[in-house]
Protein backbone atom coordinates (compact mmCIF):
# COMPACT_ATOMS: atom_id res chain seq x y z
CA UNK A 1 0.00 0.00 0.00
CA UNK A 2 3.02 2.32 0.06
CA UNK A 3 2.72 3.47 -3.50
CA UNK A 4 5.47 5.69 -4.83
CA UNK A 5 3.89 9.16 -5.22
CA UNK A 6 6.11 9.94 -8.21
CA UNK A 7 4.28 7.24 -10.20
CA UNK A 8 0.85 7.95 -8.70
CA UNK A 9 -1.44 10.22 -10.71
CA UNK A 10 -2.91 11.53 -7.44
CA UNK A 11 0.34 13.00 -6.14
CA UNK A 12 0.73 16.77 -5.72
CA UNK A 13 3.28 16.77 -8.52
CA UNK A 14 0.99 14.87 -10.90
CA UNK A 15 1.30 15.68 -14.57
CA UNK A 16 -2.53 15.68 -14.69
CA UNK A 17 -3.19 18.61 -12.34
CA UNK A 18 -3.54 21.18 -15.13
CA UNK A 19 -5.79 18.86 -17.12
CA UNK A 20 -7.92 18.31 -14.02
CA UNK A 21 -8.33 22.08 -13.73
CA UNK A 22 -9.55 22.13 -17.33
CA UNK A 23 -12.12 19.45 -16.45
CA UNK A 24 -13.38 21.58 -13.56
CA UNK A 25 -13.52 24.62 -15.85
CA UNK A 26 -15.61 22.61 -18.32
CA UNK A 27 -17.99 21.70 -15.51
CA UNK A 28 -18.19 25.28 -14.21
CA UNK A 29 -21.36 25.85 -16.19
CA UNK A 30 -24.86 25.03 -14.93
CA UNK A 31 -26.10 23.90 -18.35
CA UNK A 32 -23.23 21.43 -18.74
CA UNK A 33 -23.83 20.06 -15.25
CA UNK A 34 -27.51 19.63 -16.11
CA UNK A 35 -26.58 17.87 -19.35
CA UNK A 36 -24.41 15.41 -17.44
CA UNK A 37 -27.22 14.81 -14.94
CA UNK A 38 -29.62 14.20 -17.84
CA UNK A 39 -27.23 11.74 -19.52
CA UNK A 40 -26.42 9.75 -16.38
CA UNK A 41 -29.09 7.14 -17.18
CA UNK A 42 -28.36 6.75 -20.87
CA UNK A 43 -28.10 8.41 -24.24
CA UNK A 44 -30.35 11.17 -25.53
CA UNK A 45 -30.85 13.33 -28.60
CA UNK A 46 -30.27 17.10 -28.52
CA UNK A 47 -33.97 17.96 -28.58
CA UNK A 48 -34.76 15.82 -25.55
CA UNK A 49 -31.75 17.22 -23.70
CA UNK A 50 -32.81 20.77 -24.56
CA UNK A 51 -36.28 20.12 -23.14
CA UNK A 52 -34.83 18.66 -19.93
CA UNK A 53 -32.31 21.42 -19.27
CA UNK A 54 -34.59 24.26 -20.38
CA UNK A 55 -32.33 25.63 -23.12
CA UNK A 56 -32.65 25.91 -26.87
CA UNK A 57 -31.40 22.99 -29.00
CA UNK A 58 -28.81 25.34 -30.53
CA UNK A 59 -27.41 26.27 -27.10
CA UNK A 60 -27.34 22.62 -25.99
CA UNK A 61 -25.59 21.66 -29.24
CA UNK A 62 -22.87 24.23 -28.56
CA UNK A 63 -22.34 22.88 -25.04
CA UNK A 64 -22.28 19.30 -26.33
CA UNK A 65 -19.68 20.22 -28.95
CA UNK A 66 -17.38 21.57 -26.23
CA UNK A 67 -18.04 18.54 -24.05
CA UNK A 68 -17.30 16.25 -26.96
CA UNK A 69 -13.94 17.97 -27.59
CA UNK A 70 -13.19 17.49 -23.88
CA UNK A 71 -14.09 13.81 -24.29
CA UNK A 72 -16.87 13.98 -21.71
CA UNK A 73 -19.56 12.88 -24.15
CA UNK A 74 -19.55 10.77 -27.27
CA UNK A 75 -22.04 10.31 -30.07
CA UNK A 76 -23.82 7.62 -32.00
CA UNK A 77 -25.72 8.13 -35.25
CA UNK A 78 -29.33 6.85 -35.13
CA UNK A 79 -30.72 7.49 -38.60
CA UNK A 80 -30.83 11.26 -38.90
CA UNK A 81 -30.51 11.84 -35.15
CA UNK A 82 -27.29 12.10 -33.18
CA UNK A 83 -27.47 10.42 -29.81
CA UNK A 84 -25.23 11.68 -27.00
CA UNK A 85 -23.96 9.68 -24.05
CA UNK A 86 -21.39 10.12 -21.33
CA UNK A 87 -17.98 8.92 -22.44
CA UNK A 88 -17.30 7.27 -19.07
CA UNK A 89 -18.56 7.33 -15.48
CA UNK A 90 -16.09 9.95 -14.22
CA UNK A 91 -17.95 13.12 -15.28
CA UNK A 92 -21.12 11.66 -13.78
CA UNK A 93 -19.30 10.94 -10.52
CA UNK A 94 -17.70 14.40 -10.42
CA UNK A 95 -21.10 16.05 -10.82
CA UNK A 96 -22.71 13.75 -8.24
CA UNK A 97 -19.93 14.53 -5.74
CA UNK A 98 -20.28 18.27 -6.42
CA UNK A 99 -24.04 18.08 -5.81
CA UNK A 100 -23.44 16.14 -2.59
CA UNK A 101 -20.88 18.75 -1.49
CA UNK A 102 -23.43 21.48 -2.26
CA UNK A 103 -25.96 19.69 -0.05
CA UNK A 104 -23.45 19.89 2.82
CA UNK A 105 -23.25 23.67 2.38
CA UNK A 106 -26.90 23.95 3.44
CA UNK A 107 -26.21 22.49 6.89
CA UNK A 108 -28.11 19.72 8.60
CA UNK A 109 -28.07 16.17 7.32
CA UNK A 110 -27.80 16.15 3.52
CA UNK A 111 -30.31 14.07 1.56
CA UNK A 112 -27.61 11.66 0.38
CA UNK A 113 -26.71 10.85 4.01
CA UNK A 114 -30.36 10.40 4.99
CA UNK A 115 -30.74 7.87 2.15
CA UNK A 116 -27.67 5.98 3.44
CA UNK A 117 -29.07 5.98 7.01
CA UNK A 118 -32.46 4.70 5.85
CA UNK A 119 -30.93 1.82 3.90
CA UNK A 120 -28.75 0.72 6.85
Amino acid sequence: MNADNSSCSLGVDSQYVELAVEVFAMLADATRVRIILALRNGEMAVGALADLVGKSPAAVSQHLAKMRLARMVSTRQDGTRVMYRLENEHARQLVADAIFQAEHALGGTPAHHRAEQESA
